[in-house]
């Protein structure tokens, strides 16, 4: 009885995991998915599977893009990180900081920084506030933390829509071969008739 639950659990824990992605039931037996309402004919069947199929695949092209948007503000964010680190051992000097600012695309400027124990950071939209170096830093560890924990999320998730991906095209190809041998009977049936 417990092992019943704790699957049961585990199942429930799985679904959730990939909230937002219905899963794929695989079609063991066909002539029995075939008689289920809903399922008339074998091109309404596989028109609901390629539909799926379609939706699978937009699916997978938001959640590449979203990889990729990660994968590029992880960088950004560890460099921000070593910057204010670099900016924490020097605040405590006299010395001002010689460094060179990003204006645009390969273009920079060479800037000397007095020691501060503030900083600005963008946080999108347009928006940049004020922090004082160790707030900020702790900020960017957050955001570091949750990012990282996000792709880890996104990869899982895209490994979870391939599975669905193969399980629908099994299903397609189940389905078409059903047909197929169906039809096959038929002509068998009705060349057997005529004679």
């Amino acid at each position: 009885m417990a092992t019943t639950i704790e699957s049961g659990n585990a199942g429930a824990a799985n679904r959730k995991k990939h909230l937002g992605i219905p899963e794929a039931i695989f079609v063991e037996d066909v002539d029995a998915f075939m008689k289920q309402p809903g399922n008339d004919t074998a091109d309404a069947v596989l028109r609901k599977l390629d539909e799926q199929y379609q939706k699978y695949k937009y699916m997978e092209l938001n959640l590449a893009q979203k990889k990729l948007r990660l994968k590029s503000q992880i960088p950004q964010i560890k460099q921000t990180l070593e910057i204010l680190r670099h900016m924490q051992k020097k605040k405590d000097t006299k010395d001002p900081m010689e460094t060179h600012f990003l204006l645009a695309d390969n273009v920079y400027c060479k800037a000397s920084v007095p020691p501060t124990d503030k900083v600005c950071l963008w946080l999108g939209a347009n928006v940049m506030l004020e922090y004082d170096i160790d707030e900020a830093q702790a900020l960017l560890e957050k955001n570091l933390a949750t990012a990282s924990r996000n792709l880890d999320s996104l990869e899982e998730d895209l490994d979870f829509l391939r599975d669905q991906f193969t399980t629908t095209e099994v299903n397609m190809a189940r389905v078409y071969n059903w047909d197929v041998k169906r039809r096959s009977k038929d002509n068998l049936l009705k060349s057997a008739e005529q004679s």
